[in-house]
């Protein structure tokens, strides 16, 4: 018996979505924020997740544990590796899907850095003043470049150069086999972000400033003036085919939140958002909750870009969605706890952390999560409980997701269906 044209047509839709399905490729996540720093990915991750494992990295320090905690440094992913450096000194290599260390390389410092990997090789900075190039199959070094100061910046290689910044030092721009081609100051940012696009620097180093530095000429593009003698935090940039996008945190009472939009070419601005830092009825406002915890961690209000949407958590209780063109609020996000981590889309879903208790102790009080909303509305899709507020922005690669939380506490994630 024949069957009906509907029943046919559900059968092959679900055919196709089967294949779409099976067929989905794994995308590696080789740089810190993704392609363009744009704190998104085109490997699409769907709710619910469950834990695949997950793995205590260190002792928190009884006399400052938050110190240890926010040494936790974004990791990078490439096939069934992940890489991350760690407080102990030592820069890991774990297996993605038993959590088994294949290999680690010790440095003299914490590493703090974010690391880089290509096809051969992974890059990172160690704070002993060292930038390493690691083997990745077994851990040989290759080579390592001495800065004279720590490096807790990220690094990036672009084409044929390694580029990162030494804390108050320079930023440097290596070639492949680990010389100095060329070196712009640094005479004030630790803890330093930058993007590369089309040989651009976005934000290179001067004074207090930001600005585009064009590697070819060797000479800055523009620069932004900085409006403020307040404690000044500016964000890791993302970047479209026309603009750049960014935050400020100034440190004023209250706590300001600057979001803008810029010509990537010229700097001219195309929009500009106020607003101050709003932490809640059951947070305590202080100088550490409103400013200084978040500035310790490189991707605070770091931006996602998702078509004509640009999205950013500020470790506040908001989360905003701005129009890319014109600087509108699309939508806002309100949550009872500030949020803890910078955004990362992946597919139309939005994932970061929200605190939970300032004192919530194992068993008692509201726990930190993990959240995910819809991109085009801002309504919440799902929400998972986590021992300790998530770090870093969420790192997806294929069906897994992976970050660390103040609890020292390493997740691998998966999708359950």
């Amino acid at each position: 018996m024949l069957k009906s044209p509907q029943l046919l047509l559900r059968g092959l839709s679900l055919l196709a979505l089967i294949i779409l399905f099976s067929c989905r490729q794994q995308v590696d996540w080789i740089t810190y924020r993704g392609e363009f720093g744009s704190g998104a990915t085109r490997n699409a991750i769907y709710p619910p997740l469950g834990l695949r494992w997950k793995l205590p990295l260190q002792e928190a320090d009884k006399n400052n544990p938050m110190e240890e905690a926010r040494s936790f440094n974004p990791p990078i992913i490439r096939g069934s590796m992940i890489f991350f450096g760690s407080n102990d000194a030592n820069f890991y290599a774990l297996d993605a899907d038993t959590g088994y260390m294949r290999w680690s390389f010790k440095t003299n410092a914490a590493v703090n850095s974010v690391p880089f990997a290509d096809d051969k090789n992974v890059y990172f900075g160690s704070n002993d003043g060292n930038v390493y190039a690691i083997e990745q199959d077994g851990g040989k070094k290759i080579w390592q470049f001495q800065t004279g100061n720590t490096v807790q910046s990220l690094v990036l290689r672009y084409e044929d150069t390694i580029i990162f910044t030494s804390d108050t030092g320079a930023t440097f721009f290596l070639d492949l086999q680990g010389l100095e081609k060329d070196r712009i100051e640094n005479p004030v940012w630790s803890h330093h972000t930058f993007q590369v696009y089309d040989g651009i620097v976005y934000w290179a180093p001067l004074e207090r400033s930001f600005g585009a530095y064009e590697m070819k000429t060797r000479k800055f593009l523009w620069t932004v003036p900085v409006p403020s003698q307040y404690s000044v935090w500016y964000s890791f940039p993302a970047l479209d085919e026309k603009q750049v996008y960014y935050a400020s945190s100034i440190y004023r009472s209250p706590v300001e939140l600057h979001y803008y939009a810029a010509d990537r070419k010229t700097g001219e601005q195309v929009w500009e958002v106020t607003d101050t830092v709003d932490l809640g009825e059951k947070t305590p406002v202080n100088r550490d909750t409103a400013f200084m915890r978040h500035v310790a961690l490189l991707d605070y209000l770091a931006p996602s870009v998702w078509r004509n949407f640009v999205i950013f958590t500020s470790g506040d209780i908001f989360v905003r969605a701005f129009n890319t063109e014109t600087g509108e609020v699309v939508w806002k996000a309100e949550f009872d706890y500030p949020t803890s981590s910078a955004p990362t889309i992946a597919g139309d879903r939005v994932y970061f952390g929200v605190r939970g208790d300032e004192n919530e102790k194992d068993g008692g009080g509201v726990k930190p999560k993990l959240v995910c909303l819809s991109v085009r509305d801002g309504k919440i899709l799902w929400q998972m409980d986590l021992d300790g507020p998530v770090l870093n922005s969420p790192v997806i690669s294929g069906k897994r997701m992976i970050f660390g939380t103040e609890n020292n506490l390493f997740y691998v994630l998966e999708e359950i269906f």
